[in-house]
């Protein structure tokens, strides 16, 4: 048996691992001080251009309300996450191929599509927002007002999300399945529904629905010119457009005596 073979082995493999084990270390110490300094500058640029107010009309701060980071600590903490998977992904490398390797290249290249869909979702969020707004806005003095605001913003989030989703490769597994399902469910309601049992039915509040419209149409149009007027107030003053509330004209019956106060029926 050589032994000094052997021993020439050992220090050649010693020689060869100590190396690339400094470059690890370096290459870990140095991506660390970048992502904490990324993450700083990314925090302070975000809170300057006011990222955290636009997150705040797409209603995101109220799922942020238990936490102890606000959106943008929460984006800059994921660009640190990132940035330290990227110096691993490097370090790594140093060793050669290897299965951490691939996986970490993966992780790494699936980043953008997440950073994408968060993207995604704020903007979607902020434009519910602010469409929920302006139909409550326009519409408020109406009884469905309100309900037609609400539709239109969880259908906006809902796309939205649908759209996240498929940036991250979700859609296919998950969204598609489900809006399969639920437009199948719909369509079987009404062709089982209405076209067998419940025409009558259906028609009748069909005809409530739009005598309940017609009867509300001028409050509508007054409404709508309440709220231009307050939004060309709201430009010629700078201060906030408040719709102004549209309210029926009191009876001359109904009406308090400026003298002897509101009086009973009974009363003469």
């Amino acid at each position: 048996m050589d032994f000094g073979q052997g021993l020439n082995d050992a220090w050649r493999a010693v020689a060869t691992f100590v190396p690339k084990l400094a470059a690890f270390l370096l290459i870990l110490l140095i991506g660390w001080f970048v992502a904490k300094a990324v993450a700083k500058l990314v925090d302070k640029v975000l809170e300057r251009v006011g990222f955290d107010r636009l997150v705040e009309r797409g209603g995101i701060r109220r799922m942020l309300s238990n936490s102890k980071y606000d959106a943008s600590d929460l984006l800059a903490k994921l660009v640190y996450y990132a940035l330290l998977l990227i110096t691993l992904q490097i370090a790594f490398g140093v060793w050669g191929p290897n299965p951490v390797s691939e996986l970490l290249t993966g992780i790494v290249s699936w980043l953008p599509k997440a950073a994408v869909a968060i993207i995604i979702v704020v903007v979607a969020g902020a434009v519910a927002s602010a469409v929920k707004d302006f139909i409550g806005g326009a519409l408020g003095g109406l009884s469905y007002g309100r309900v037609l605001a609400n539709i239109a913003s969880i259908f906006i989030w809902a796309l939205g999300i649908i759209a996240a989703l498929n940036q991250i490769g979700v859609a296919t597994t998950v969204t598609t399945p489900v809006l399969i399902a639920v437009l199948a469910t719909v369509g079987g309601i009404l062709v089982v529904g209405v076209g067998g049992g419940l025409v009558r039915p259906m028609q009748q509040r069909w005809e409530g629905w739009l005598g309940r419209a017609e009867q509300e149409l001028p409050q509508a149009q007054a409404q709508a010119e309440a709220y231009q007027r307050g939004r060309e107030d709201a430009g010629r003053t700078g201060t906030p457009a408040q719709a102004e509330p549209v309210t029926a004209p009191v009876p001359a019956a109904a009406r308090p005596d400026p003298v002897l106060g509101e009086r009973r029926p009974d009363e003469r």
